[in-house]
């Protein structure tokens, strides 16, 4: 009888808990409002932060105006006696750059380009490697058994068409990664060795139209230690009617049927070109800033697991004159951040913090490729391998065409991708708290936009931490003056957001860690 009054006692007791772990979220989370937001979004998205371009003055304000509501919280610094991690930048700049072809000098954007800040050095060769798409696959390979150490690779951009009009690769009307991201070719190109690589990309002058532009604009990068290496594979773009004259003689049609007989028949060959690219560019170095809040845990144990969330504060600052205020991207997720600060602080500071220690981090250098949330994930202030989770926001502000008739949801993405515990615990708060419309389109591996990839969640996926990226589409406004603060839903921002402190809550407070029991492209 007594040991069933104990049992009782027990189970009484650990709803009792739960319950009040439940009534806690909800108080913290009630901190986090509309009003708030939109003061803090009115300073950050106002013209006096010039867009808060990374290494400008804007981004400096930005960042001084995150610490001291920090400070003001009574959150203890972390990085040493300060809340800011710097990093090195290096600005580049095309000047003069030109491609010589069997005597004859083109000007950069005359059927040749390259990313300023990505690729660099100089070519001078007499001969190319061709390597039809520039593909290992296991189930198509352009390279074979072809050693292209020290070779200047020329490859078509996209991947092989069956005649039926399906991918070889996937057998399907979805293409492949191969399609969607060059990065992968460069990858390959680099692990084999090879001293350069030229695509071929179609429609040429109509993308140039389109980013010329930023193509013309200084392009950033991490300066990171000459141990790291300086450089990345130098990565060049041509035209389609340029790359006829350097594989077919100026034949176009004779091009193209070269390309659509590799789904038959791919291999390698040397091609030969008399060729020149000299790059000539300016450099200047910059530094930006993380600013970090982090308020640890109760628990003696479990304080050592860090619950991270994460939002960009940088933006594409002043172009062609105009300022870009960048109230939506990510304002909207910034000031997001510094109300979940807030209410784990507040919790804390009344005796109810959580058993694991949560890190509110804003990044910068998200827009120049993000390079604030990888210099963290490769010098990071709290180990990696103490790190739960990242729970990004980006972009929260606003509604898409999709959702044009309620703002009541948010896109989620990466939740399941690795760890299913996450993405159980997601949909609970939820369901308990915020019951807004998930939307998990972009959450398909097949998706043409590929947004898991383009956030800061992605540099802490790549090192095996379970992550969700909070998102509510791209509007008309997006990278455009017309983002601003007036536009900003902010009873939509707050719910998001309290949706953000309840999971990061919940997993600050479990008795397990969560797993990481998802195979993918980041596990063992």
């Amino acid at each position: 009888m007594k040991n069933w009054m104990l049992a009782t006692a027990v189970v009484a007791l650990a709803g009792s808990l739960h319950a009040q772990l439940d009534s806690l979220a909800m108080k913290y989370a009630a901190t986090i409002t509309a009003e708030e937001l939109k003061e803090h979004l009115m300073v950050l998205a106002s013209d006096e932060y010039e867009g808060r371009e990374t290494g400008m003055p804007g981004q400096k304000k930005a960042a001084q105006y995150i610490t001291n509501h920090f400070k003001a919280l009574g959150i203890p610094p972390c990085v040493g006696n300060e809340y800011v991690q710097t990093y090195p930048l290096r600005s580049e700049s095309v000047t003069g750059s030109t491609l010589t072809l069997n005597g004859e000098k083109r000007d950069f954007l005359d059927g040749f380009l390259f990313f300023p800040g990505f690729s660099s050095g100089d070519v001078d060769v007499d001969a190319l490697t061709f390597v039809g798409f520039g593909i290992e696959d296991e189930k198509y390979s352009d390279y074979g058994s072809a050693d292209v150490k020290g070779k200047v690779l020329i490859a078509f951009e996209g991947e092989p068409v069956n005649a039926d009009g399906t991918f070889l690769i996937s057998g399907n009307k979805e293409a492949s990664v191969w399609n969607a991201d060059w990065r992968e070719k460069r990858r390959i190109a680099e692990e084999k060795g090879a001293a350069g690589l030229i695509l071929i990309k179609s429609e040429f002058d109509r993308y140039v139209g389109r980013v010329k532009y930023w193509l013309q604009s200084p392009g950033m990068r991490l300066d990171y230690p000459l141990k790291r290496g300086e450089e990345v594979l130098p990565t060049y773009f041509v035209s389609e009617g340029l790359a006829a004259e350097l594989l077919t003689k100026g034949k176009a049609s004779k091009l193209m049927k070269m390309r659509d007989k590799l789904a038959k028949k791919p291999g390698a060959r040397e091609v030969k070109a008399d060729l020149q690219i000299a790059v000539d560019r300016s450099r200047q170095n910059f530094t930006g800033e993380n600013v970090l809040a982090f308020i640890e845990g109760t628990d003696p144990v479990l304080k050592n697991e860090i619950v991270v969330v994460t939002a960009h504060y940088d933006h594409i600052g002043i172009v062609k004159g105009e300022i870009n205020n960048g109230a939506d991207d990510d304002g909207s997720g910034t000031v997001s951040a510094l109300e979940i600060a807030e209410a784990f602080a507040k919790a804390k500071a009344e005796g109810h913090g959580t058993r694991r220690s949560v890190l509110v981090m804003t990044v910068s250098g998200e827009e120049k490729g993000l390079l604030g949330s990888e210099w963290y994930s490769e010098y990071p202030v709290f180990p990696l391998e103490q790190t739960v989770c990242d729970l990004n926001i980006d972009m929260i502000g606003r509604i898409d065409e999709a959702h044009a008739d309620d703002e009541r949801y948010v896109y989620l993405i990466g939740s399941d991708k690795l760890s299913t515990q996450l993405h159980s615990v997601s949909e609970a708060c939820n369901s308990n708290y915020t019951n807004l419309a998930l939307d998990y389109t972009y959450n398909d591996p097949k998706d043409p936009n590929r947004f898991y990839y383009r956030s800061d969640h992605y540099n802490f996926a790549k090192h095996g931490i379970p992550v969700i990226f909070y998102f509510s589409g791209v509007h008309e406004d997006y990278h455009k003056p017309g983002d601003d603060p007036e536009k900003i839903m902010y009873d939509k921002t707050a719910e998001i957001a309290q949706l953000v402190f309840h999971t990061a809550w919940e997993v600050a407070n479990r008795d397990e860690r969560l797993p990481v029991d998802v195979e993918n492209e980041f596990t063992d």
